[in-house]
């Protein structure tokens, strides 16, 4: 295949890499990338077909396999993680999904912090199990229920840090030294943080997953996801799995995703200032019982965030209200923040967990994890932060 960004500079900083990166220019020399909207590709002749799948990676194939558009997504996305490899997905759950399958079979254990996403439990409470994998849930930010978890030995251990939506830290340095103990690899969600605020490999970490769609697309066009690790794992284990069952990123959407990247930093660093913005605000107005927020000195894990976070985030959590009716009647009095179950958006966006993105739960789970029907996780957008806290003031008024 051919080499991608040749010129690409080791002392680049995060907005150039984003700017100018993983780019693979056609005859035409175009200064957009292009898009190779195409399922597969032709050969001059029998024997060069055969010489292809002969060698594989030796040129283009099937856009299942690879793709040019997709495979400036990966670069890019690579090099500003800082991996040795990366493959693209179609969503971020089938990275999550792909990150875990690959490596696990009948008897091996998979050890995972509680504070989960739900899509993400449901592949460790309910569809591992059925292949005979034994997965063990910890309280993520407990090292002894960490290390008590782990002395049978794993295969594989799975976080979220921070996590969605309580916003819990897990420290990703112990965890990776106590993994790598206990002969397992660790694999990191980074999605909350973004790769600009959080680097897992650095920490000992092994594979990051993400969802696309989140900061990366970050304007709520395109589905997308992505796995980073090794170019050993990437290319041994992982990508023999995603070219047979087929969770393939479409290259329209990884272009999307390419461009999303030019503006990222710009748009997670805005987005950071103004959750902190409104952190603040909430946690000093009466009618908020709790507000989480990893730039808060309140945050149980404030010292953990500062060590290994270069920015807080863009998603605040806060209770309000003793029950689902009050909860739900400030929510329906917003008018700026408009309700729904994405993040990392340029729009600011907000849910109710217990009845969206975790209502699969069990009540008691949900307990346990402080995903109560007072809980609102809002992910904050690019608007002025002053409107969205005039916004949230008028429903606190409204909502009463």
């Amino acid at each position: 295949m051919a080499v991608i960004n040749p010129e690409h500079s080791p002392n680049w900083r995060p907005r150039t890499i984003l700017t100018h990166s993983g780019v693979l220019r056609s005859q035409f020399e175009e200064t957009c990338e292009a898009i190779y909207m195409t399922s597969g590709f032709v050969y001059r002749s029998a024997e060069e077909a055969e010489e292809a799948f002969k060698n594989q990676g030796a040129r283009y194939v099937y856009s299942r396999y690879a793709n040019p558009t997709i495979g400036m997504f990966e670069e890019r996305l690579r090099l500003l993680e800082g991996a040795e490899a990366c493959r693209g997905t179609a969503s971020g759950m089938a990275a999550v999904f792909a990150s875990l399958a690959c490596l696990v079979k009948a008897g091996d254990r998979v050890v995972a912090s509680r504070a989960l996403f739900g899509s993400c439990l449901f592949i460790l409470q309910d569809i591992l199990p059925r292949y005979g994998v034994e997965t063990v849930l910890v309280d993520g930010a407990d090292l002894d229920q960490w290390r008590d978890a782990l002395k049978p030995g794993v295969k594989a251990v799975f976080v979220e840090s921070p996590s969605n939506p309580g916003l819990e830290l897990v420290d990703l340095e112990a965890v990776a030294d106590l993994t790598h103990a206990a002969g397992g690899v660790l694999i990191v969600d980074n999605v909350f943080a973004s790769p600009l605020l959080q680097k897992p490999l650095q920490f000992g970490a092994d594979i990051v997953v993400y969802s696309a769609t989140k900061h990366i697309d970050g304007q709520g066009r395109s589905l997308g996801g992505a796995v980073l690790g090794s170019a050993k794992y990437i290319g041994e284990t992982l990508a023999p799995f995603l070219r047979h069952t087929g969770p393939a990123l479409s290259p329209f959407n990884a272009w999307i995703q390419l461009k999303g990247m030019e503006t990222m930093d710009l748009r997670v660093r805005q987005m950071c200032d103004g959750a902190l913005a409104i952190a603040q605000f909430l946690e000093a107005h009466q009618r908020i019982d709790r507000v989480r927020y990893p730039g808060l000195e309140s945050h149980p894990q404030y010292a953990l965030a500062r060590r290994q976070m270069t920015g807080s985030g863009t998603v605040v959590t806060f209770d309000i209200g003793r029950d689902k009716a009050e909860t739900f009647r400030f929510l329906n009095a917003l008018k700026l923040a408009r309700i729904s179950n994405n993040l990392g958006d340029s729009k600011s966006l907000v849910t109710h967990p217990a009845t969206t993105t975790h209502r699969t739960l069990k009540a008691e789970d949900r307990e346990r994890l402080g995903i109560s029907d007072a809980l609102i996780r809002f992910s904050v957008g690019l608007e002025d932060p002053q409107d969205l806290i005039d916004d949230l003031e008028q429903a606190l008024k409204a909502g009463g």
